[in-house]
């Protein structure tokens, strides 16, 4: 028996689908590199639990963080739940490892394909019946829900 009362949490079932995307591709990129003209742009939350960083990239940015795969990365290892690299912060290496659930905005200018993930508060959601991309078995109640979106590259572009 089913429960028809329950409506379907799309933007739930998108934002979970849309990190799958975001794993499948940097998935291909750590096996066979970045093809042609394609780079990322990557903004994440800096203060979401299991970001991994430098103590003085932290301190820097305390908030927000956009970082750019394209020329020089090495070491990108992906799984499950996330991705860590090392990049080149003036002529400093640092490894960084960044959950999938922190990234706010992934971006690739040479195809203008982007994606922004916004996050709200829903303390009353009664859950979907879809586990988050983490699923520690609660029944999502106490949960942030997410909406996946394509996001205007405009941000990313520079005036001249």
């Amino acid at each position: 028996m089913s429960d028809t009362s329950r409506p379907i949490a799309y933007g739930r079932l998108m934002h979970h689908a849309m990190r799958g995307l975001i794993r499948t591709v940097l998935n291909d990129v750590a096996e066979r590199g970045l093809p042609g003209d394609h780079h990322f742009l990557i903004t994440f939350d800096t203060t979401h639990d299991g970001v991994d960083m430098a103590d003085w990239l932290h301190d820097r940015y305390p908030s927000e963080m956009i970082i750019v795969i394209q020329h020089w990365y090495d070491g990108l290892e992906v799984d499950d739940h996330g991705f860590a690299i090392t990049l080149n912060f003036g002529d400093t290496p640092e490894r960084l490892r960044i959950p999938f659930d922190a990234i706010q905005t992934f971006v690739d200018p040479s195809v203008e394909f982007g994606l922004r993930f916004e996050t709200t508060e829903a303390p009353d959601d009664p859950g979907d019946g879809a586990p988050p991309p983490e699923d520690d078995g609660d029944d999502g109640a106490d949960t942030p829900t997410a909406d996946a979106e394509i996001v205007s590259l405009d941000r990313f572009r520079k005036n001249h």
